[in-house]
C-alpha cells in the first residue's frame, strides 16, 4: 500500500491528512494551543468521591471535573501516590533515584476508590479520552509512555511481547532482549513495530523513554495542581511514530521549519527514511494541489455517494451513528442477490474508510441491502474485519444480524471530525430568506432611473431567464416598453441563467458592468 503524509501548517494551527493510495483515509488537526490531548500527563487534585460510580473527579485544570473510575486505577495506585508526594518534595539536586523506589502492595480488582483516594490527595493522571461534548475527559493513572518500538510502563517489572507478532521465535528474542537491557521498576511492552529490530534499536528507544520518565519527575517537583507534566508528542510526529512503515513513502510539508524538524526526527527514528520528506512550495494550497480539498468536500456530507451509484446515509444520534446502504442505479448482474453481495462489500470498503476519516466512535449500526444467503453474510462480515484491520482505534464488529444489520464498537477517545460541506446560498447568504419578489422591480426601476439621470447610454440589463421573461414580454406591455415611453431610450434586457432569481445588474454600452 502507498502511504502519504500531507501537512499543512497555516497560523489557526496543523492540518494533517493521511493517504492510502491517493485515497484520503486520516484527517486530524492540531490547534496552535491543543489542551487535553489523549497521552497527557497532568497533576491533578482529587475533588469528589462518588461512592456510587466508585470513580472520583479529580481537578486537572478543564472547566469541568475529569472523570476517574475504580477500574482505571492501575493496581499499582498506592505507588503513583507515593510516588507524586515525593517527586512534589524532593529536594535532592539530581533528584531521587527511580530505579531504587520502593514500590507499595498491589490493589485489589474489586476494591472501593473511597479505600485508596479517601484523603482526596494530589495524584498524577494520564488523559485516557479528550473532553467529548458536555463531558470532561477520561482519566487513567495506568501510566505509559509510548515509544516507535515499546511502550514504557512504571512501577512494575513486567516484559510483554505484542500479540501481533505471530512468530513465537521472534517473540521469544525480543522478550529476551528486552528483560536484559531494560531499567528496575520500568515495565516494558513490546510493539508490533520492533519485529525484526535489533538490540541497539530497541536500547535507544528505551533509553529515550526512560530519560522523558526522569523529565516528569524533574516537573513535579514543586508542583502544585492543576498542572501539565508532560504533553504527549506533537501530532504530527506521534503519527509518525505510530504509522511509519516500508510502505510510508512521501511525506509533504509545507512550512520549512517544520520540515526540518520532521526530516531531523525522522533521521534519529529511521534515517533510511528521511528522504521522503519534502519540503511543498508551488505556490497553490498544498491540500488542492493533492486534491485533499475535494475529498473532505466529497467524504463528509450526510450523503456519500459511491463509484457503481451505491451511496451511504450516515446519521448521528447523542447515542449512535446509524449507516445506511443503498443500492445504486448500476447493476453488475441480473442477479439480485449478487447485486447485494456486490454493493455491500463496496460499501464496506467506503464505511471502513468513513470511521477513520470522521473518526467515529461509540456503537455504529450498519444497515446492510438485504442478502439472503448465509455465505454471502459472512463474506461482507470477513470483509469488514479485513477493511478495518488497518484502523489504529480498538474495535469489535458483530456478524451481521438476520435483520441485514451489523454492529460495531469503535474507541472513542477524542471528539469526532465533523467538517460543514455545505456553502452559503449566493441569495440569501445563509439566513433561508430572500428580498420580496414584488418588491426587486421597484429597486430596478429606481437604479435605472438613477443612471439615465446621470446619461448614462446603451443600458443593458442582465438577469435570470424568470426575471427575464417578466421584464421583456409581451409587446408593447412590457416593463422594458414602459422604460423607452417613459425616458425615450431602448434599455437592452438580457437572459443570464448563472444569475440567481432576483439578481440583476447593469451594463454600459461597452459590456462594462455598472457598479451601484
Amino acid at each position: 500500500m502507498n502511504k502519504e503524509l500531507i501537512i499543512n501548517a497555516a497560523p489557526t494551527g496543523v492540518e494533517i491528512a493521511l493517504l492510502e493510495d491517493k485515497k484520503l483515509v486520516e484527517l486530524h488537526h492540531e490547534s496552535g494551543n491543543p489542551n487535553f490531548s489523549v497521552g497527557d500527563l497532568y497533576l491533578g487534585r482529587v475533588k469528589k468521591l462518588i461512592p456510587g460510580l466508585n470513580a472520583a473527579f479529580v481537578d486537572v485544570g478543564f472547566e469541568k471535573d475529569a472523570f476517574l473510575h475504580y477500574t482505571d486505577l492501575s493496581p499499582y495506585i498506592r505507588s503513583i501516590l507515593k510516588f507524586t508526594q515525593q517527586a512534589i518534595t524532593d529536594k535532592t539536586p539530581e533528584g531521587f533515584d527511580f530505579t531504587k523506589f520502593k514500590n507499595e502492595p498491589e490493589i485489589v480488582k474489586t476494591g472501593k476508590i473511597t479505600d485508596v483516594l479517601g484523603g482526596k490527595p494530589n495524584i498524577l493522571v494520564q488523559i485516557l479520552k479528550e473532553p467529548i461534548s458536555s463531558k470532561g475527559p477520561r482519566l487513567s493513572c495506568e501510566i505509559s509512555l509510548p515509544g516507535r518500538f515499546i511502550v514504557l510502563t512504571p512501577f512494575n517489572d513486567i516484559v510483554a511481547v505484542s500479540k501481533k507478532i505471530h512468530s513465537s521465535e521472534e517473540r521469544k528474542r525480543l522478550q529476551k532482549i528486552v528483560e536484559a537491557i531494560k531499567t528496575p521498576n520500568f515495565g516494558v511492552i513490546v510493539r508490533t513495530a520492533a519485529e525484526g529490530k535489533k538490540t541497539a534499536e530497541l536500547h535507544e528507544d528505551l533509553t529515550t523513554l526512560v530519560e522523558t520518565w526522569k523529565n516528569i519527575q524533574a516537573n513535579l517537583r514543586g508542583g502544585t495542581p492543576p498542572q501539565k507534566v508532560l504533553s504527549e508528542q506533537a501530532k504530527t510526529t506521534s503519527i509518525l511514530r505510530d504509522l511509519l512503515n516500508e510502505s510510508f513513502n512521501r511525506i509533504v510539508i509545507n512550512d520549512k521549519n517544520m520540515y526540518t524538524d520532521t526530516r531531523a526526527y525522522i533521521g534519529k527514528i529511521a534515517p533510511e527514511k528521511q528522504d521522503i520528506v519534502h519540503h511543498y512550495h508551488n505556490g497553490a494550497p498544498i491540500f488542492d494541489h493533492y486534491g485533499i480539498t475535494r475529498q473532505v468536500k466529497a467524504s463528509f456530507g450526510k450523503t456519500v455517494n459511491l463509484d457503481s451509484g451505491v451511496y451511504l446515509i450516515i446519521e448521528a444520534t447523542e447515542a449512535l451513528h446509524v449507516i445506511d446502504v443503498n443500492s445504486g442505479y448500476k447493476s453488475s448482474s441480473n442477479n439480485q442477490e449478487q447485486n447485494a453481495l456486490a454493493s455491500n462489500l463496496e460499501a464496506a470498503g467506503e464505511i471502513a474508510r468513513q470511521l477513520r476519516l470522521r473518526d467515529l466512535g461509540g456503537i455504529i449500526i450498519i444497515d446492510f441491502i438485504d442478502m439472503k444467503l448465509p455465505e454471502n453474510k459472512k463474506v461482507v462480515y470477513e470483509a469488514m474485519e479485513k477493511f478495518m484491520a488497518q484502523d489504529r482505534a480498538k474495535h469489535t464488529i458483530l456478524p451481521i444480524s438476520k435483520f441485514g444489520l451489523m454492529q460495531i464498537t469503535r474507541q472513542r477517545v477524542k471528539p469526532e471530525v465533523t467538517i460543514s460541506v455545505a456553502e452559503d446560498c449566493p441569495t440569501c447568504h445563509g439566513t433561508g430568506k430572500i428580498g420580496a419578489s414584488v418588491l426587486i422591480i421597484d429597486e430596478v426601476e429606481k437604479n435605472l432611473q438613477y443612471l439615465i439621470n446621470h446619461q448614462h447610454k446603451g443600458l443593458t440589463i442582465r438577469v435570470h431567464p424568470i426575471f427575464y421573461a417578466f421584464l421583456a414580454k409581451g409587446f408593447l406591455t412590457s416593463r422594458q416598453w414602459k422604460w423607452y415611453f417613459q425616458y425615450k431610450k431602448w434599455v437592452k434586457v438580457k437572459a443570464d441563467s448563472n444569475y440567481h432569481l432576483t439578481e440583476y445588474r447593469f451594463f454600459d454600452a461597452n459590456e462594462e458592468e455598472i457598479k451601484l
